[in-house]
């Protein structure tokens, strides 16, 4: 197993080396299909904690419905200090799964769906991943965040739920990166799944090219690999 970097640089306090490929993201660029939340105190809030932080948003989202939204490196709890304003600041709505029994209390449950936690019984006959997809299948808009590399500690591999997910439920992969070396939350290319993970994987990995988490030593392997080869 080969567990090196080619970059271990750390960010600095020095001016990050912006992207010079992908444009900033702004609001009003978002399409009418996109979920959002429809806020307008929260959008203004988050902007300015972005700016003062040095962090900004870049690329691009497809003006579609549904996605498998992809949240990587995630290597420190604190990615989501920069990570949730950043979506606050977009009036992007990115759903993640909770446990149904969280949505008993009427008032605490509407709070939930605001911030867009989805409910999944866990305990309900059939797996995660089919109740998941279903979700998908009422189809009302839903992004839906998802780690893959299912730790913030380094690991050989990624868990292939997320694949099998957009399969099942027709839908396109959305590549979002956090590099650190640069301040930025980088909205990638969307990989519409042919069934074929194999094929498919490398074409997700290729993207992140480059990016610097918060802890590089625990970046996970297959990103380690595509940092490690050759242009």
């Amino acid at each position: 197993m080969t567990f090196k970097l080619i970059n271990r640089t750390k960010p600095t306090d020095t001016k990050p080396a912006r992207s010079q490929v992908l444009p900033k993201l702004k609001r009003k660029q978002l399409g009418d299909l996109v979920p959002k939340r429809g806020a307008k105190v929260a959008p203004v809030i988050a902007s300015a904690l972005l700016k003062a932080s040095g962090w900004r948003t870049v690329g691009e989202v497809p003006n579609i419905p549904q996605a498998v939204v992809l949240a990587l490196p995630h290597t420190s709890n604190i990615d989501g200090v920069f990570a949730i304003p950043s979506l606050f600041a977009l009036d992007l709505k990115i759903s993640i799964m909770g446990k149904h029994t969280l949505f008993k209390i009427p008032v605490f449950a509407q709070l939930l769906h605001w911030i867009g936690i989805v409910p999944i019984d866990r305990g309900k006959k059939g797996s995660v991943l089919q109740a998941s997809i279903d979700k998908f299948k009422t189809g009302k808009p839903l992004f839906l965040g998802l780690a893959p590399e299912g730790t913030r500690q380094y690991t050989e591999t990624w868990k292939s739920g997320f694949y099998y997910l957009a399969v099942g439920a027709g839908v396109p992969i959305l590549p979002v990166a956090m590099d650190y070396n640069t301040k930025e939350i980088r909205f990638l290319s969307p990989v519409y799944p042919s069934g074929d993970i194999e094929a498919d994987l490398p074409k997700i990995y290729a993207q992140y090219k480059g990016v610097i988490p918060k802890h590089p030593e625990r970046l996970s392997q297959p990103l380690q690999d595509i940092n490690n080869s050759p242009d």
